[in-house]
């Protein structure tokens, strides 16, 4: 029975028989792939004793794809090859401490891939002493394992970090460099800031990009000016990369500064209609599974959008009426009012009028159309105020009415 027959079947015995029995190297590697697809087998522990042998067995190829089964297992997989390999038992209970040491250890596993895992490892426990063994994998012979490490040291975000990683925004490979940058926005101090500067100010639009992009993972204001400047830039990637970064930083900075973020944004960009920078804003809201970030675009769109993308923006801005969040139906709505007109009224009129929309959402509509609405809508709101049997919608039509004229 051939390894895609057993993995179709679910016959994870046999294919770790293969793994560990087998005379092809190129099979014995295979079902090492394969066993990384049961994370949820039954026979789970099985499967990951059997990676956890392979990992640390002679054959290179066999063993890195043993690691990379590991990781794609999730949970305590790697945690329980780098603890073998420490001679360590970690427990359940055990001290991060020593899950420190053990994946600190493993920084000098001959299989990059591990070297890889031991560093995600270190990014996820965040502490502050193993930023040094980190920075030592700076000079890696594999740019994977740099990249790694350059993004464990950016969760950690230690500032002891800035002066290795600021190295790495010279290394030859863009992902390294990536990494390492979005790293020192993580920390986010002024010496970080200061390191991604060069970078801003290049002559290469690839350049600019990458430091446009980790301004966006500072947890404060301190990339406000170069980010709105950014929203100027020659390059439309360039724009469309300070635009995610600013929404990404109106979602991480204290609410006070978001507010006089948001100000300044609106003034640079309420007289533009550059689809480079509207477009990303109406992808953030469509796309988005963070709900500030959706937020801040709502609200956003309402005050920036010109006539070119206007029938888009106006499309997603209904859509997001219907949303769980009641804030983002707020912002939404306030964001419908800003742009006004009478594609508005006939798209809100068409959610009002739809019974099968929720009531929550309708009254959002109604209310809306008491700031927008015209003769048409006064005429719907007073039907609906006699026909309506819920209690919300008939006062949220009573004074959006009022709004219009009254009842006549």
């Amino acid at each position: 029975m051939s390894l895609y027959q057993l993995e179709r079947d679910g016959e994870v015995q046999e294919i770790i028989r293969t793994l560990r029995e087998s005379d092809n190297p190129k099979v014995r590697a295979r079902a090492a792939e394969l066993l990384g697809n049961f994370p949820n087998h039954d026979d789970r522990r099985d499967v990951v004793n059997a990676l956890v042998e392979a990992a640390q067995g002679e054959d290179s190829r066999i063993a890195a794809t043993a690691v990379d089964s590991l990781d794609e297992l999730g949970g305590d997989a790697i945690e329980q090859l780098i603890a073998d390999m420490a001679g360590v038992d970690f427990g359940d209970d055990g001290a991060e401490w020593v899950r420190a040491k053990a994946f600190t250890q493993a920084l000098d596993a001959d299989v990059p891939e591990l070297r890889m895992a031991a560093a995600n490892g270190l990014g996820q426990l965040e502490q502050a002493d193993t930023v040094g063994p980190l920075s030592n994998r700076f000079d890696d012979d594999d740019p994977r394992v740099r990249a790694r490490a350059a993004r464990a040291c950016g969760k950690i975000g230690d500032p002891r970090a800035v002066g290795p990683l600021e190295s790495l925004l010279r290394d030859p490979k863009a992902a390294v460099r990536r990494e390492a940058a979005d790293a020192l926005g993580s920390i986010g101090n002024r010496q970080a800031l200061q390191a991604l500067l060069p970078l801003y100010e290049d002559d290469n639009e690839r350049v600019r990009r990458i430091a446009v992009g980790a301004f966006g993972n500072f947890g404060n204001d301190r990339p406000v000016d170069y980010l709105v400047e950014s929203l100027t830039d020659e390059s439309s990637g360039v724009r469309q990369t300070a635009v995610y970064s600013l929404i990404e930083l109106l979602s991480n900075v204290p609410t006070e500064q978001s507010h006089e973020i948001r100000d300044t944004v609106v003034e640079r960009l309420s007289s533009t209609d550059d689809r480079s920078v509207v477009v990303p804003l109406v992808e953030i809201l469509e796309e988005s599974t963070q709900n500030a970030q959706r937020r801040n675009t709502a609200w956003l769109l309402g005050r920036v959008t010109g006539e070119q993308e206007r029938v888009r923006v106006i499309e997603s801005l209904i859509d997001a009426l219907h949303e769980d969040d009641q804030m983002l139906r707020q912002f939404a709505a306030t964001s419908l009012a800003e742009i006004d007109g009478d594609d508005v009224e006939r798209r809100l009129l068409s959610v009002v009028d739809d019974e099968a929309v929720d009531p929550d959402v309708r009254a959002q509509a109604i209310f809306t159309l008491g700031k927008v609405g015209s003769e048409r809508s006064r005429k719907t709101l007073d039907r609906i105020i006699d026909q309506t049997e819920n209690e919300t919608i008939r006062k949220r039509a009573f004074s959006a009415i009022s709004k219009l004229g009254g009842r006549r």
